[in-house]
C-alpha cells in the first residue's frame, strides 16, 4: 500500500500553524551553526554549543556556537533571556554529546528550542515581567561587581601603602 503525500493544501489548519509558527506572541527565526567570519545583517544572538557551558547565550560570537536570527531587535532581547533562562537551569545537560568535550547537536538544539520558545512566550504579560526582573537582576549583579572590584583596588591601595613605609 502506497502512502499519501500530504501537501499543504491536505493539512488541517492546526496543523499549518503548528509548522509556521506564525503567532502575535512567537516571531518567525533561523537557527543555523555559526561560521567565524561571517557577518548577519539581522538582529541575532550566539548560543555556544560546545563544553557544559552549553546553550549560554551571548550577543558576540563564540568559536563554536549556533546563530539565531531574528526580525527585530525586541525579539533578539525575548530571545536571548529564554536562551538564558534555559542555560541558567542547566536544561541542555541532558542534550550533551561526547565523552571528553562534550557538545549539543543542532536538531537537538532546534527540536528542544522553538518549543520551548514558544511555550514561554505564550504568556506575553508574564513573559515580559520575567524579562524585566531579569535585567534588573543583572544590573544588580553588574553593581556588585563593580563595587568588589572598587573595594578590592581599596584593599590593595591600603596594603602598597602600609608596606611602602
Amino acid at each position: 500500500m502506497w502512502g499519501r503525500v500530504i501537501t499543504r493544501n491536505h493539512r488541517s489548519r492546526q496543523e499549518q500553524e503548528d509548522v509556521n509558527f506564525n503567532s502575535e506572541a512567537m516571531t518567525n527565526f533561523i537557527i543555523k551553526t555559526h561560521r567565524p567570519g561571517t557577518n548577519y545583517s539581522k538582529p541575532h544572538l550566539f548560543i555556544l554549543n560546545k563544553g557544559l557551558n552549553s546553550g549560554k547565550p551571548q550577543k558576540e560570537p563564540f568559536t563554536n556556537s549556533f546563530v539565531i536570527l531574528l526580525q527585530h531587535e525586541e525579539d533578539c532581547e525575548n530571545f536571548y533571556f529564554i536562551a538564558f533562562s534555559l542555560w541558567q537551569t542547566k536544561f541542555w545537560h541532558q542534550f550533551l554529546i561526547g565523552s571528553v568535550i562534550p557538545f549539543l547537536r543542532l536538531p537537538d538544539f532546534k527540536n528542544e528550542f522553538t518549543p520551548r520558545a514558544k511555550t514561554m512566550m505564550e504568556e506575553h504579560e508574564q513573559h515580559q515581567k520575567n524579562i524585566t526582573a531579569l535585567k534588573l537582576l543583572q544590573q544588580k549583579e553588574k553593581q556588585f561587581h563593580e563595587n568588589l572590584i572598587l573595594i578590592n583596588d581599596l584593599r590593595k591601595a591600603i596594603l602598597y601603602r602600609y608596606c611602602n613605609k
